[in-house]
């Protein structure tokens, strides 16, 4: 999702302010050129640069990497538009790959661009900043190279901001990148301003123009509107605001323009539909829509990786596993020239892979995201070891037990901080580790939870045997729980015992919920959360199955008691592992029961 990421970018502007207040003291730029003389002296010209940077965006999305990179690098000094292009690349490469070098390439290509753009914005005096204040501000005293500039400022700060994230880990550049972000978001507002009360004389000018606008804009406000409330209530007091709706139709209306970020609004929806809606609520993204988007986006890129991808995504979203293998498989095998993207499609087919139970090859994935990645060398080998903890003992090796042993040990050891904190997911597979170890070499279906906590069982609901599957080793596991009780051997039992039978009745509801068995759904949802008290480390188990049986009350259209258990899992538990992922689904169950955005907030324009 990088190039999500950097698209988030996409359109930009002055704020009221002075435009430099909008940056960092230590952010470096050139002297300003001359508005006469600027075409001659700083680059090419605004049409042009245009041109090139659309012909540009059509290689990068037929693979051509290398050509779009070479079409941008000779200007990058001079021309923003080639500037931003320039620094896009090298943010990317940074993000797929995480090495350290890669990050200082992409922070210098990053300060040079702000600097290439200061060079064309609109350059107040003393007075006109004063009068900003007290007089409305005459937006036709912009010309389009300024108005662009604007524009690209925003982009290029933006992506500047996220990478400070992982620059440093300090709270100092956490602020630093919040406080980017806040001016970034201030600029694409004042970018509103200029689209809307400028005078264009150029349709081309302002048509790429509003393409930027409709994506910096629509991203932040879909992105904003998805957080819970008492992040926006925050948000909203030091000048941020989201409206979904008004996101959405930012980026719909972007995506059906001919401007230049017209593809970058399309990756977004389909980002947002295929992606953030299956992480971060209980809601599944517009399937059809993406479909449409994705017809006409492979007609025009038919080898590009990005919408092979996002084709393997949908039809994984669908519960088509062998049509998303496919997918992704085209995907992966389209390009070579960047094989860190080959690691976005190795995490999707592991886990299309684990759903349809097929272990070993599931294995063999995760083997490589081992080996290749370094996102996340902490969850890549905790979920190494967890499928291979679902291989039957007869079908493990002597050395392969061993290596899930070692996988185990090594896990802690990459954990890592970004912007000054822990990953939650990380945290919660150290802790699973050290249960491990304590529980002598032993978790219960360990891959089935990870399945289960990435939000992966909507799609067990899209056919009945794909839900059997897992129904089937999940009562295995609880006859073989039993047992073990009954024969109390290993002493350690009794610690984690109502640990382990708690996390295999909740997959077990949440399995029979998705086979519309719901009244057996519910038995078991209660069964876990009378164990609360019982339990010694999985706290996050009730409030998990608490929302599980307000879902299970959506289905039936019993909007109160929904209502009242969400509101119960939110405001009576707390300090439990992966509690932010599951507040965000909190939040959208609510606003969609409900019947209420933030819908009413503020977005563009004065």
């Amino acid at each position: 999702m990088a190039t999500a990421t950097a698209t988030t970018s996409g359109a930009a502007a002055s704020s009221s302010q002075h435009p430099l207040q909008n940056y960092d003291e230590d952010d470096e730029f050139q002297d300003a050129c001359d508005n006469e003389s600027s075409n001659a002296a700083c680059g090419m010209d605004l049409d042009t640069a245009l041109a090139e940077a659309k012909i540009a965006v059509d290689l990068f999305f037929n693979n051509k990497f290398n050509d779009a990179e070479a079409l941008m690098k000779p200007m990058a000094t001079s021309s923003m538009y080639h500037s931003v292009g320039h620094s896009v690349f090298t943010y990317l490469e940074a993000m797929l790959t995480f090495e350290q070098q890669h990050i200082a390439a992409a922070s210098e290509a990053l300060k040079q661009c702000l600097g290439v753009c200061n060079r064309y914005r609109k350059k107040n005096t003393l007075t006109e900043t004063i009068g900003k204040t007290f007089k409305k501000v005459n937006y036709d005293q912009y010309t389009d190279q300024e108005a662009h500039a604007e524009l690209c400022s925003a982009e290029a700060l933006l992506l500047k901001a996220m990478l400070t994230f992982i620059e440093d880990e300090t709270l100092t550049s956490l602020i630093k990148g919040g406080m980017k972000i806040r001016n970034c978001f201030a600029m694409y507002k004042e970018c509103n301003n200029i689209l809307i009360h400028r005078q264009w004389q150029s349709e081309s000018s302002k048509l790429h123009f509003e393409s930027g606008v409709r994506m910096g804009l629509g991203t932040f406000n879909l992105m904003i509107s998805l957080l819970p409330a008492r992040i926006i209530k925050l948000l909203e007091f030091i000048g941020f605001s989201g409206n979904k709706q008004s996101g959405m139709q930012d980026l719909i209306t972007g995506s059906q323009s001919e401007g230049i970020r017209q593809v970058l609004c399309v990756m977004t929806l389909l980002g947002y539909n295929l992606i953030v809606c299956y992480v971060l609520s209980h809601k599944e993204g517009d399937l059809r829509f993406c479909d449409e988007l994705l017809v006409k986006q492979l007609k025009l890129y038919p080898n590009g990786v990005w919408f092979l991808f996002f084709k393997g995504r949908l039809e994984f979203m669908k519960g088509n596993l062998d049509d998303a293998l496919m997918w992704y498989k085209k995907s992966w095998k389209s390009q070579t020239i960047w094989p860190q993207f080959h690691h976005l499609c190795f995490w999707e087919l592991l886990w299309v892979n684990c759903l349809r139970l097929d272990w070993r090859e599931s294995l063999l994935f995760a083997t490589y995201l081992v080996e290749s990645s370094k996102w996340s060398r902490t969850i890549y080998t905790y979920q190494k070891a967890s499928i291979m903890c679902m291989l039957k003992p007869e079908e493990l090796h002597s050395s392969e037990v061993r290596t899930i042993a070692n996988l185990m040990k090594e896990v802690p050891k990459y954990k890592q901080r970004i912007a000054g904190k822990s990953l939650p997911m990380e945290k919660f597979a150290c802790k699973k580790t050290e249960r491990f170890f304590a529980q002598q070499s032993f978790l219960y279906v360990p891959a089935l939870e990870l399945m289960y906590v990435w939000n992966l069982f909507k799609i067990l609901g899209k056919h009945f045997h794909l839900a059997d599957g897992v129904y089937r080793i999940v009562e295995s596991n609880l006859q073989h729980f039993e047992e073990r009780a009954n024969s109390k051997a290993n002493p350690t039992y009794v610690v984690y015992a109502a640990d382990n039978k708690a996390l295999l009745l909740l997959l077990k509801g949440a399995c029979l919920r998705q086979m519309n068995s719901p009244l057996q759904a519910t038995r078991c949802l209660e069964e876990v959360i009378a164990m609360y008290k019982d339990l010694k480390e999985d706290h996050y188990l009730v409030p998990y199955a608490i929302v599980e049986l307000a879902l299970i009350f959506i289905d039936e259209g019993n909007k109160d008691k929904a209502i009242l258990a969400l509101e119960d899992a939110r405001k009576n538990y707390s300090g439990y592992s992966l509690e932010s992922r599951l507040h965000f689904r909190i939040h959208t169950a609510l606003i969609d029961l409900r019947g209420k955005s933030y819908e009413s907030l503020p977005t563009g324009g004065e």
